[in-house]
């Protein structure tokens, strides 16, 4: 029997369920009153959706006394999502607020669990230029000048590539149109570039913004200009 593909679709071609399925693309769990608001839904309505996307298995739920959290339920969901984004069109800018979001989101945000947009891409190409990656097929590889800069950097890579994952994937970007690292490899860098505080999430989108402190650690890491 063939995988019944269009209940999967019709779930993810709704409005609502796509704009709570986007917001959860930034990795972490969120309460369902916080994704009805970024719906721009009634909290009834949030509830119906997220009950059709669990019994889907398409995000999962966390029970806290008598709130209830919501997230992907792994990183295969956010890959499928990922891939539609890339193939589909773009939203019309209705708001100056709205023209700000997406610009936001272009240039930097979290894809599920690792680094995506314009610095996604732009750190992964540096990377590959300074020879510290090899793209191999659909998947990167470390070179022994790589494996020194991230022990130096600070990412164990035995760590990383011991993980029930995988190692370092190539993730292609909806916006940019081209490769970033995902996988463990690509988590671990955005969870040290979020420790050094080079990068700070913005609330409600999966945008996040480059400090003052990053513009100055980006360039001379990964020569990228931050304007």
């Amino acid at each position: 029997m063939n995988p019944n593909v269009s209940k999967v679709a019709s779930l993810l071609s709704d409005p609502t369920r796509s704009a709570i399925l986007l917001s959860l693309m930034d990795g972490r769990i969120h309460p369902a009153s916080e994704l009805a608001f970024i719906a721009k839904v009634k909290p009834q309505t949030a509830s119906f959706h997220l009950h059709k996307m669990l019994e889907a298995n398409l995000i999962s739920v966390e029970k806290h006394g008598r709130h209830r959290y919501y997230k992907l339920i792994n990183s295969d969901v956010a890959k499928v999502i990922e891939q539609i984004l890339s193939i589909s069109p773009n939203s019309p800018v209705t708001s100056l607020k709205n023209s700000r979001e997406k610009s936001a989101i272009h240039f930097a945000r979290t894809c599920y669990d690792h680094l995506a947009g314009y610095m996604g891409v732009q750190i992964t190409n540096s990377l590959i230029q300074q020879g510290f990656v090899n793209k191999v097929d659909l998947n990167f590889e470390v070179t022994p000048e790589g494996s020194n800069f991230f022990r130096e950097f600070g990412i164990d890579l035995e760590e990383q590539k011991n993980k029930r994952r995988a190692f370092a994937r190539c993730c292609l970007d909806w916006s940019e149109r081209q490769h970033h690292i995902a996988g463990a490899l690509g988590n671990a860098l955005l969870v040290k570039i979020l420790e050094l505080q080079w990068i700070t999430r913005i609330p409600n989108i999966r945008a996040v913004k480059v400090t003052s402190k990053g513009k100055t650690e980006l360039q001379k890491l990964f020569n990228i200009n931050v304007e």
